[in-house]
C-alpha cells in the first residue's frame, strides 16, 4: 500500500491493469482529455472511443478476450445528440447489461438540471460540467485520480455475471 500526499492510503488494486473508457466523439475534447490524463493520471491506459457502437463493441471484446473491463467510464452526454448518450448510459446499467458494474461519470457542457437529474435516473454515478481548457481538465482529471483510484474500491478487474 502506497501513501498520497494527503496522507490517505493509495490501494495498488485500483492501479492494476487499469483503464479509463472515454466515449467522446468530438476531436478537440478527446485531445484537452487525454493531455490531462496522460499528465496526471500516467499509470492508466486511456481507451477512446466515439460512439455507441464502438463502445459496446470494445467492451463486448474485453469480454471476450478476458482482457480487463475499464475501471471507469467518462462518457459524453452529446454523442452528438442527447439520446444517443441517454441511450448508451440506459444500454450500460440496464439489469442485464454484463458492463452495470463499472462506473460511469458523464461530462457534458450542459449544466441543465433536467440533464442532471436524469443522469442520475439513467443509473450516473456522477455529473460532471466539461472545463473548457487543458488546466481545468487536468484539475478534474487529478481529482478522478484521487477520488476513483486513491480513495474508493472499485470493482474486480473481471467481468462478473
Amino acid at each position: 500500500m502506497n501513501i498520497t500526499r494527503q496522507g490517505l492510503p493509495i490501494s495498488n488494486a485500483n492501479f492494476k491493469h487499469a483503464s479509463l473508457l472515454v466515449i467522446e466523439d468530438n476531436d478537440d475534447h478527446w485531445h484537452l482529455i487525454q493531455l490531462a490524463i496522460r499528465r496526471s493520471l500516467p499509470e492508466v491506459k486511456e481507451v477512446r472511443v466515439t460512439n455507441s457502437e464502438e463502445a459496446i463493441a470494445y467492451l463486448d471484446s474485453c469480454f471476450l478476450t478476458g482482457e480487463d473491463l475499464p475501471k471507469l467510464i467518462l462518457l459524453d452526454l452529446y454523442l452528438p445528440g442527447r439520446e444517443q448518450g441517454w441511450n448508451l448510459l440506459k444500454q450500460l446499467k440496464h439489469d442485464s447489461s454484463s458492463y452495470k458494474q463499472v462506473p460511469v461519470v458523464i461530462l457534458s457542457y450542459s449544466n441543465n438540471r433536467e440533464d442532471i437529474t436524469e443522469s442520475y435516473f439513467y443509473g450516473s454515478t456522477s455529473y460532471i460540467t466539461k472545463p473548457t481548457d487543458v488546466k481545468q481538465w487536468e484539475k478534474y482529471i487529478q481529482t478522478l485520480r484521487v477520488y476513483w483510484w486513491e480513495t474508493v474500491t472499485l470493482p474486480n478487474d473481471r467481468l462478473v455475471l
